[in-house]
């Protein structure tokens, strides 16, 4: 069954993607002066052209009709019609559109709109030295052979710097990882410098809590979680990995820190975006999963490697036919693994993890499982943030003191001329009144 599926996944060799996407540090060597750009702004890539897998235009002007009437009601999309939504993002958000939807996706929206002028504060306010220093030396390295970042004094390299330094001085706590470089990179592909400085500060504190720290305790906790899914979806795989003695944390990190943006082609790159961004961390695991089935998935491919270096080689080294949009994608959303299973595990492996007087314990109860929570979440916010409407005050004035109740007069056996006199002293007489003169009861005639 493995060789067939080792079959399966064998595409022709039109697919071929360019390299170039990759991101890695053997693009340094640079461009030719005059090479013309693909359709990502990537120069002398081969995407300038959709390829043989990649839908008909009229199909994507389809699904930029549904995302424009989804996002025009957002909220009312959000609340009853998050399951649409979760489908048109596997199948992939239109390029002219991932600007309007990424924010709306994780919220960035509402960060910026509830918090105005702080991105400008914080771009204009001097940076820590230290982190000044060392995102200084990385700018170079995020997508060389991308048009927006080949020059340094380019407003890509100038934007990059701006945004990263930002997050230092908003989260000084936390500081700079080198991680975060591609996937802020990535975000100023597609969007303006302040919208990207709040994706990442959701894909930082909500999506990936833990990650970019200093003890990154949560790639710690995701690692062992991993392992447990390796050892229950492919067995024979982790067996193997035991085998040769390649752990987790000697692969996992730069796939899950920078979100597979050093490690795909850039076409799939945003395919997987899209997906994390709509369901969460449970897509990461998804793609790494189908990444190491990919390389040592069959028996043929883990004789051809007996050690560690060979092991790790073949993980960084799949064939990037099999690494297309169309035929990774449905393979990624295939694998069996829920956000309930996904769960479980975690609390599993965060009860087996030895504690670390060092370290902070990973807080796994701090990430929100994909768009719908961080929706729901905001939602509460706004609700509880918004001032109340004004009760009228109710004044309750203290109560008389109670009055003797009047008591009817005794008439019984009494005669009315009786009444009018006084005990003592001469009668008082009644004033006259006049009375109508009536017919007694028996003179009336019917």
């Amino acid at each position: 069954m493995a060789q067939a599926l080792g079959e399966d996944l064998a595409q022709p060799s039109e697919l071929q993607d360019d390299s170039s996407s990759l991101g890695s540090d053997s693009e340094l060597s640079g461009p030719g002066p005059y090479r013309q750009a693909d359709r990502y702004g990537f120069i002398g890539g081969s995407a300038a052209e959709p390829g043989p897998g990649h839908p008909p235009a009229d199909l994507i002007r389809q699904r930029e009709m549904k995302w424009v009437e989804m996002t025009s009601h957002w909220e009312k999309t959000m609340s009853r019609r998050y399951k649409k939504v979760k489908m048109q993002c596997r199948k992939g958000i239109p390029s002219a559109l991932r600007a309007r939807c990424w924010p709306l996706l994780c919220g960035a929206h509402v960060c910026q709109k509830n918090n105005p002028g702080t991105y400008q504060n914080l771009a204009e306010a001097p940076g820590d030295p230290q982190w000044m220093e060392t995102i200084g030396r990385d700018l170079h390295r995020q997508f060389p052979l991308h048009e927006m970042f080949v020059s340094p004094q380019g407003h890509g390299q100038q934007g990059l710097l701006q945004v990263l330094k930002a997050y230092t001085l908003y989260r000084p706590e936390q500081g700079y990882c080198q991680a975060q470089g591609p996937v802020a990179a990535v975000l100023l592909m597609h969007l303006p410098p302040e919208e990207a400085f709040w994706c990442l500060v959701q894909i930082c504190e909500v999506y990936l809590p833990g990650y970019y720290g200093p003890h990154m305790e949560a790639v710690r906790l995701d690692a062992e979680v991993f392992m447990a899914l390796l050892r229950r979806l492919l067995p024979r795989v982790h067996k193997h990995l035991q085998k040769v003695g390649v752990g987790p944390l000697l692969y996992l990190p730069e796939w899950f820190l920078c979100l597979f943006a050093r490690s795909l082609p850039f076409p799939t790159v945003l395919r997987v975006w899209d997906a994390f961004l709509s369901e969460g961390v449970k897509v990461l695991f998804r793609v790494g999963l189908t990444l190491v089935r990919l390389a040592l998935g069959t028996a043929e491919q883990r004789l051809a490697c007996p050690g560690l270096l060979e092991t790790l080689g073949a993980l960084r080294s799949i064939p990037p036919a099999q690494l297309q949009e169309e035929v990774f994608m449905p393979q990624v959303h295939g694998v069996a693994l829920s956000e309930l299973e996904l769960q479980r595990e975690i609390k599993a492996q965060l009860a087996q993890l030895p504690a670390s007087a060092s370290e902070p314990p990973p807080r796994p109860q701090a990430r929100l499982p994909g768009a719908p929570a961080i929706f729901e979440t905001q939602q509460l916010a706004g609700t509880q943030g918004t001032p109340r409407p004004e009760v009228p005050r109710i004044v309750i004035q203290p109560p008389e003191e109670p009055q003797p109740p009047r008591r009817k007069p005794q008439t019984r056996g009494k005669t009315f001329h009786g009444l009018l006199t006084r005990s003592r002293g001469p009668p008082i007489e009644s004033p006259a009144r006049s009375h109508r003169s009536s017919t007694s009861f028996l003179d009336t005639r019917f």
